[in-house]
């Protein structure tokens, strides 16, 4: 297993010493040092290591970061971190007058001026938008209409409430989302994720006649997931 040399080898990329990073994890330098040698961490722990070295824990236990070149290191951290939101993806949001983040709606009219808008608070905040009060306080939630019928039952015009999805790497395979793309804008599809080996989404239809198609993950802007219908 890998882990071990990963979690010994980032901490130098990273220039921490041992007390350094134990003591940011909480941890006595003598566990840290079992952990870069021969101990597996438990799952709490490595999920801190894992958040403090900056890379998902799959590729702690997959990846072999020792053999790899400078250029092929950046390029793994860089899109890892970008996929989980570690580097900075702005959302644009409303509140209400205590402070209490509101639901935006988005239109079929809306759509064509939502890829050119979606990260402007202007533009944002000139949507009509309201509350739902049984919804979780701490998610993020924007209601979209769907246009057309590739996801019947669901039929075009109805209002779907979906959640953000700050953690690209999180997308169930067969689950509906709402994708933002460079492409094409706001869709509403059926996602396959195929990020951490092709960095690609599969977007497929519920209604059959609608052929399926993949969107390169550097074309994403933004992911929503479904929660219900409103007709």
């Amino acid at each position: 297993m890998t882990l071990n040399a990963n979690i010994k080898f980032l901490r130098k990329k990273k220039s921490l010493t041992q007390e350094m990073l134990a003591s940011a994890l909480g941890i006595s330098r003598s566990k840290l040092a079992g952990y870069e040698l021969n101990v597996n961490p438990p799952l709490e722990t490595l999920v801190k290591l894992s958040d403090h070295l900056g890379v998902s824990v799959d590729i702690l236990l997959r990846e072999d970061l020792t053999s790899y070149s400078e250029y092929k290191l950046r390029e793994l951290l860089e899109t890892d971190q970008f996929l989980r939101g570690r580097k900075l993806r702005v959302l644009a949001t409303t509140v209400d007058e205590q402070g209490r983040e509101l639901i935006e709606v988005v239109s079929q009219r809306a759509k064509a001026s939502y890829l050119a808008g979606f990260a402007d608070p202007e533009y944002i905040a000139d949507l009509p938008r309201f509350s739902l009060p049984f919804l979780p306080m701490d998610k993020k939630h924007r209601v979209f209409q769907v246009d057309g019928d590739s996801m019947l039952p669901i039929p075009d015009g109805a209002w779907i409430v979906c959640e953000y999805v700050d953690d690209w790497l999180s997308i169930k395979n067969g689950e509906r989302y709402v994708v933002v793309t460079e492409q094409d804008g706001v869709t509403f599809k059926l996602a396959y994720n195929r990020i951490q080996k092709e960095k690609k989404l599969l977007l497929c239809s519920a209604n059959p006649i609608y052929p399926p198609f993949e969107v390169e993950i550097e074309q994403v802007r933004e992911i929503w997931r479904y929660r219900l219908a409103m007709s």
